[in-house]
């Protein structure tokens, strides 16, 4: 299935662009997460960052469907 990932914050900046396609057998967003965090050397653990799907927060064990855009929101602190 191929999926539209969009990064923000520390995860762009370690992936090095804001938003991929993705070729992917993953079914859940905890699977995706964990196949990009090993392509883009992520260090935070999911359990830090929210998901979400097609613009909804969702949980990491969701089912995802072909075309998805998925997000990985890590968190951010701000003044």
């Amino acid at each position: 299935m191929n999926y539209q990932m969009l990064y923000f914050a520390s995860l762009a900046d370690r992936a090095g662009r804001a938003e991929e396609v993705r070729d992917s057998a993953a079914r859940t967003p905890r699977e995706l997460y964990a196949e990009v965090a090993a392509a883009h050397d992520f260090t935070l653990a999911a359990e830090r960052l929210r998901v979400a799907v097609n613009g909804a927060f969702v949980a990491w064990d969701h089912a995802l469907a072909d075309r998805d855009e998925v997000v990985f929101l890590p968190p951010v602190s701000g003044g």
